[in-house]
């Protein structure tokens, strides 16, 4: 998985992203970091200015349009030089759709991602119009700038790419997988602060362990996030109860005469 951030900041994606798990993930060569200046497709060799005033009069200068085309362009061309298709290419942005983890799952399936980082009072309409193909945003509240929210996208996707975690098993675990929360767990010492840890945990009953973790996880996610406990409700209804059926009095007589008339006839066919 490789990841393009278009950017006024390249430093303070690098700086962030090469530490920690992504760090080492990108040391193994599971994934790449690739943030891209954008003031280095400005037209402007002097100062190389990325913004202007809007048409129509406000406050703040907005990002233009050429440098980030260009910018893409450059990303594309050594995407497509090396055999691969096109890129899919986020805006983040609060006006996008909310991120979540199924997204994460879906952007995770993709082999490039270009992320564009917009500051001032955003970015030209046309260049979003001729590039971006998603709208992303990560919360509904506005932040200086887009690299932030592009960061803890990426984090979030490239935990689910194989290999980038040491347990594959814990990207299928952890919270909002199946739109449940976290089971609760636990470390040594067994007993701490006079808190000891559930225990079946320690029965060694792997099935029963599972049965209790799903339990905890309902329960959780019920209580502290009743929309997605809701979401998950409707994907798994309860099953209904199956009703036993009780026999009429008149049909146990019936069955108690057929099992005497038999009887008579077994009698019967000995003699």
């Amino acid at each position: 998985m490789n990841f393009h951030i278009m950017t006024l900041f390249p430093e303070m994606i690098q700086q962030s992203l090469s530490n920690s798990i992504t760090g080492r993930a990108e040391s193994k060569g599971y994934i790449s970091f690739n943030a891209v200046n954008i003031r280095d497709f400005s037209n402007d060799l002097k100062h190389h200015k990325v913004d202007d005033y809007t048409y129509g009069g406000g406050a703040g200068m907005l990002m233009q349009a050429q440098p980030i085309y260009d910018c893409f362009l450059s990303i594309k061309e050594k995407i497509e030089a090396s055999g691969q298709k096109s890129p899919r290419v986020i805006y983040v942005t609060p006006q996008g759709e909310v991120f979540n983890q199924r997204k994460a799952e879906e952007l995770a399936k993709e082999d490039n991602l270009v992320f564009l980082c917009g500051h001032y009072e955003g970015v030209d309409e046309r260049v979003l119009e001729e590039i971006v193909t998603d709208y992303i945003s990560i919360g509904d509240y506005v932040l200086t700038g887009g690299e932030l929210p592009a960061m803890v996208m990426i984090d979030a996707v490239s935990r689910l790419v194989p290999g980038v975690l040491n347990n594959n098993e814990s990207a299928t675990t952890e919270s909002f997988h199946n739109n449940l929360l976290e089971y609760p767990q636990y470390s040594r010492p067994e007993e701490w602060m006079g808190k000891k840890v559930p225990s079946i945990l320690l029965s060694g009953d792997h099935k029963k362990v599972d049965e209790w973790r799903l339990e905890q996880s309902i329960l959780r996610t019920k209580e502290r996030r009743p929309d997605l406990y809701e979401r998950w409700l409707s994907e798994n209804p309860p099953k209904p109860e199956k009703k036993s059926r009780k026999k009429h009095k008149s049909s146990q007589n019936n069955d108690n005469i057929l099992t005497e008339e038999r009887h008579d006839e077994q009698e019967y066919l000995m003699e």
